[in-house]
């Protein structure tokens, strides 16, 4: 054999073996990788960055594995803009109450949110409807109005946010929504709100506390709105927890008040800007 055949020879057993070697790197990764399957993505959360809400998803209206697009801050302004008041009422439905409120609210042709009781919602189902019906909006107030529940577990804050919720919507039926979330006494918490947003439900604070709880008398809860309202736009009045005559006396005045001075009124946000 001349030396130019040995040189040939030797280049294509070369040639060979590189194309083996390849064949073999090919079939490795063939059978560690089966065809049509993608390597798995590492997870990074939700859209916003934080964890979802602790819940299992077995309560009506619980926390939902997707990112909500509602968020967790605390809701002050109006969608109304400008110079626009919202009316808020709390602790109901009641059977004496609630009806007269509605009847003011609508003389005025005004548009408020309620805040209901879990178990008040459901034993007046009547009455949770009539607020639909009247083109109201329904809000959480918890199960049992816990103004500590602050303090309290987070399970225990989950049971009386997403139970109540689940109340409200079976007593109002056709497919109402529970929009906003306000805690008793405002014992918000990072973990209750962010329960209630991914759940759908804006938290909601008040500007104007019309202190008509305590029953100070009508002239008083009038004065308490007209001083504070420059605080913000939403006011809190109550339309359960005892006798609301006062309640119903001042909400009167003050809608008439709000018309007189050219103050719309509106409903509190439920997303960002």
């Amino acid at each position: 054999m001349t030396r130019t055949q040995k040189h040939s020879l030797r280049a294509r057993i070369a040639v060979a073996a590189s194309a083996a070697a390849v064949a073999a790197t090919v079939w490795g990764v063939t059978t560690l990788v089966p065809a049509g399957e993608d390597h798995p993505l590492p997870s990074h959360g939700n859209a916003s960055g934080s964890s979802a809400a602790p819940g299992d998803g077995k309560r009506g209206g619980g926390a939902s594995a997707t990112p909500s697009s509602v968020p967790d801050g605390i809701a002050h302004a109006s969608e109304a803009g400008g110079n626009a008041v919202d009316i808020t009422i709390d602790d109901g439905p009641d059977p004496r109450w609630t009806p007269q409120v509605l009847d003011v609210l609508a003389k005025y042709d005004v548009k408020a949110v309620f805040c209901m009781i879990g178990p008040q919602a459901k034993a007046h189902p009547d009455l949770v409807k009539q607020v639909v019906a009247a083109g109201h909006r329904l809000c959480d107030h918890t199960m049992d109005h816990d103004t500590a529940m602050d303090k309290k577990p987070v399970a225990y804050q989950e049971a009386q946010i997403l139970d109540a919720k689940k109340l409200i919507e079976e007593a109002a039926g056709g497919g109402a929504r529970v929009e906003y979330y306000r805690a008793p006494g405002g014992a918000f918490t990072p973990d209750s709100r962010r329960i209630a947003a991914a759940a759908g439900m804006r938290p909601l604070g008040w500007n104007v506390d019309t202190k008509d709880f305590g029953r100070p008398g009508t002239a008083a809860i009038v004065a308490n709105v007209k001083r504070e309202i420059g605080n913000g736009p939403t006011v809190l009045f109550h339309d359960g927890g005892g006798d609301r005559r006062q309640t119903v006396a001042a909400l009167d005045q003050v809608l008439g008040w709000l018309k007189d001075e050219g103050r719309p009124t509106g409903f509190p946000v439920r997303t960002a800007p």
